[in-house]
């Protein structure tokens, strides 16, 4: 299983000092991915946790990141693709793993927030048909061949996106979800699937099964899928329904267990952390001890 950690993003410590030095640090430390996710808006009186009241744009934060690293993977998990059309995330895609040199994952989701549904106009329904279409624009534009789309939802005229992305046929595109038919489907037409925070350990060991499944009665390659997750870490105080949590030697036991689940990568997510990503924490407080956390449990360590 691959180790990753999370892109400052979220809170006091997502700044530009922090997003270039942590992926610097964590890219010396041999962590395999840094990982971002979106969020537009919190809405007035909405209900959120403190990891999603402040977040900078994920593209441009992993951008920022990119020029200053070489080898560090770099993902996000996900944008919500109701939010803006696919034609655009693929020119910030390709844009984006040009400029990385082929690193970026891009993760895709449908959204839950009414708010942002208001915001941007959008609307994710019908999920299923709504996200196989937007991967077909994607994966069109990827392709750099003059081509066509006429869809349901989307539609591209005659046309050539240039320049094409470094990675032949585009990043891999990971799907997120939780219902068994979003499952399915990422493992019928995704490269991989990508868990919610929310997910207990038996949700992703069973998730894990039923996209492999999905998969292999595709006619696909079941061990080439990949399970990613983002593992909410609470280091120093011990509660056994989060297996990331307590001392360093039950978080490294805790990913294992994790491993054992069918997970192909493993990202520790200090946004998670209210210490760290809450726009209330203490800005210094909160930078020493994600480098604590992310020098502890670091692959190479």
């Amino acid at each position: 299983m691959l180790i990753s950690c999370g892109c400052p993003v979220s809170g006091v410590w997502a700044d530009p000092l922090s997003v270039t030095g942590f992926a610097m640090r964590a890219e010396e430390l041999g962590y395999h991915g840094l990982w971002a996710f979106q969020r537009l808006l919190a809405g007035e009186g909405q209900d959120l946790a403190p990891v999603y009241r402040s977040v900078l744009d994920p593209m441009l934060a992993l951008t920022y990141a990119a020029a200053r690293t070489t080898d560090i993977r770099l993902g996000v998990a996900v944008i919500n693709l109701p939010y803006l059309s696919p034609t655009y995330l693929a020119k910030q895609a390709t844009t984006l793993d040009v400029l990385s040199g082929g690193r970026f994952v891009l993760g895709l989701g449908t959204g839950w927030s009414d708010v942002e549904f208001a915001a941007t106009g959008s609307d994710p329904n019908p999920r299923g048909r709504r996200t196989e279409e937007y991967l077909r624009v994607l994966r069109t534009l990827f392709a750099g061949e003059v081509a066509a789309v006429e869809g349901e939802f989307y539609r591209v005229p005659p046309s050539r996106m240039a320049p094409p992305p470094v990675q032949a046929g585009g990043p891999p595109i990971l799907l997120g979800g939780t219902a068994d038919i979003a499952l399915r489907r990422a493992g019928r037409i995704a490269a991989g699937w990508v868990s919610s925070s929310r997910a207990s350990l038996e949700d992703i060991a069973r998730g894990a099964q039923i996209v492999r499944r999905a998969a292999e009665e595709a006619g696909r390659d079941p061990d080439a899928v990949s399970i990613v997750v983002r593992g909410v870490v609470r280091a120093g105080l011990r509660d056994e329904a989060v297996p990331l949590s307590g001392t360093w030697d039950q978080i490294r036991a805790g990913a294992q267990r994790y491993a054992e689940a069918g997970v192909t990568e493993l990202f520790y997510d200090l946004n998670w952390d209210p210490f760290i990503g809450s726009p209330d924490a203490d800005p210094r407080a909160a930078g020493e001890r994600a480098e604590e956390i992310l020098s502890a449990l670091a692959p190479n360590g």
